[in-house]
């Protein structure tokens, strides 16, 4: 698994993003501080203690670094960045049954755009497990020799 970079100045628009999916009326959105235990909580329940650890983190950097996906109060899926390093994105992770529609897609430019908007250029993609989903929907250059990367020597769950 690389590590991706990815332009910020030339991310595309995310208008359409949730248009006509199942999930057309679910909001991508900054996750707010008075939901840092559920949202934590169901990040270590639906993906890992090490991701829920990295949004842990999200939620300490100001403005928080979190997002959400969120329909009818329910929590779809999350995404954040500089949790694990500056500059990075990462972790992102959807549930299972809200894949494939466009809600990944929300989150990860929800994110990007906050990034641009802290004073970020570029940003990198830690260890993308799924090189297919970015290339969809950013322009993304693979780093060369860059797996593990800064996951070097990490401690198993």
């Amino acid at each position: 698994m690389s590590d991706l970079l990815v332009k910020l100045y030339d991310l595309p628009d995310t208008k359409s993003t949730l248009k006509n999916s199942a999930y057309e009326g679910a909001c991508c959105r900054r996750a707010m501080a008075y939901e840092k235990h559920q949202v934590v909580n169901w990040v270590r329940e639906h993906f890992s203690m090490g991701w829920a650890s990295e949004c842990d983190v999200a939620f300490s950097n100001r403005p928080i670094s979190c997002h959400l996906a969120t329909e009818d109060g329910a929590i779809l899926g999350f995404a954040c960045y500089d949790s694990t390093s500056r500059g990075m994105f990462g972790p992102i992770g959807v549930i299972e049954s809200a894949r494939g529609q466009g809600i990944g897609r929300g989150l990860l430019l929800s994110s990007l755009y906050s990034m641009v908007t802290a004073g970020y250029a570029y940003a990198v993609i830690g260890g993308a497990s799924s090189l297919e989903f970015y290339q969809r929907v950013v322009n993304v250059i693979e780093i060369p020799d860059s797996s593990p990367g800064i996951y070097i020597d990490r401690l198993v769950e």
